[in-house]
């Protein structure tokens, strides 16, 4: 049964991560079933251990009811309250938001600041330059004086006001965008809803971006890290519970102009593309915002590439980070180094 249920699971997990594995040795009762969905533009798995399959499918189902909430209210160009914001921002008008809007603005202005605006969501315009603001990723070339247009704007998370549950910006130049940070929040709320329900262990999987709950049996669950240059993984690593995982990659959202690969992770200091990294796989735990770090905390380190990630790592208390760049080099923190089990070719 749970052979069954892991290759009916492998075509979803198109992500960076896949379930490789779990428990050995199970009952019967004791299989994993896998909750399918899609939100936030990728393929979503919420595989659910120790339950009945109809238990499994209720919980499931609300989780990605949760999901799809979230998708609707943090949408950055499909109507939305982030639209409604970012609308708001640019009249130079205050937006009425809720205490769920402001605590995730500030958490994600606590993270750009601590990144030196590395990661910085306020460049929506500059996303949205580029055409990733969009379903299908086509190729786009704009000018340098259209770039240079958003980046001397200097929009900042820093730039947003609040007062109660008003938002408001001193600078009209901000557009909010939470893609690198949305999945990851996402993660930690469907994780409060199945420990809220006292599941013994869960792994959710939203495209690439996994948080784990307990242990399914006796050993812990197990996922694969894509090879970014091709098929299948390139190493898989034992994640425990309350533990997260997440990888920016240049190999889902992405378009090749001239030649070049550009990928939807922008350098807010220049305006433009990244093309030296291929991926960055961080993993992050304790606490109940693993899921958002993990998200979140690996967008500087694929900014700052290959020569600034590890300063970068130890600006953001990373301790495991795995980097593969361009080139197909593999760089590692020794703590990442002692859990990471790499594939042989």
């Amino acid at each position: 049964m749970l052979k069954t249920l892991l290759r009916r699971a492998a075509p979803l997990l198109a992500g960076a991560l896949m379930l490789l594995s779990a428990a050995g040795g199970q009952a019967a009762t004791d299989t994993i079933h896998h909750i399918p969905g899609r939100v936030f533009g990728t393929e979503i798995d919420v595989a659910i251990y120790g339950e009945s399959q109809q238990r499994a499918e209720q919980l499931g189902a609300r989780v990605l009811a949760e999901f799809d909430r979230l998708h609707h209210k943090f949408h950055a160009w499909q109507p939305s309250a982030l639209t409604e914001l970012n609308d708001a921002i640019a009249r130079g008008e205050s937006y009425q938001s809720d205490a769920e809007m402001v605590d995730m603005l500030r958490a994600a202005t606590a993270l750009a600041e601590r990144s030196d605006n590395l990661f910085n969501p306020a460049i929506g315009h500059l996303i949205r330059l580029w055409g990733f603001q969009s379903s299908d990723i086509t190729a786009h070339a704009p000018t340098p004086a259209e770039i240079k247009r958003w980046v001397d704007a200097k929009p900042r998370m820093s730039d947003l006001r609040y007062d109660g549950h008003k938002i408001s910006s001193r600078n009209k130049a901000v557009m909010l965008d939470l893609g690198g940070y949305a999945k990851g929040y996402a993660l930690d709320r469907g994780a409060a809803i199945l420990r809220g329900e006292q599941v013994r262990a869960a792994l959710i999987n939203i495209g690439g971006n996994v948080m784990a709950i307990g242990q399914p049996g006796a050993r812990p669950w197990m996922v694969g890290v894509r090879d970014p240059r091709g098929a299948g993984s390139i190493a898989q690593v034992a994640l425990h519970d309350n533990e997260a995982i997440g990888t920016s990659g240049d190999y889902m959202r992405y378009f090749m102009n001239d030649g070049k690969r550009h990928p939807h992770i922008i350098d807010p200091r220049s305006g433009d593309t990244i093309d030296l990294v291929a991926s960055v796989t961080i993993i992050t735990g304790g606490g109940n915002d693993a899921g958002t770090r993990s998200d979140g905390n690996s967008k500087p380190l694929f900014i700052t590439g290959p020569r600034g990630w590890k300063a970068m790592a130890k600006r953001l208390g990373l301790n495991e980070v795995m980097l593969i760049d361009a080139d197909k080099n593999v760089e590692m923190t020794p703590a990442m180094r002692e859990r990471m089990v790499m594939n042989k070719n």
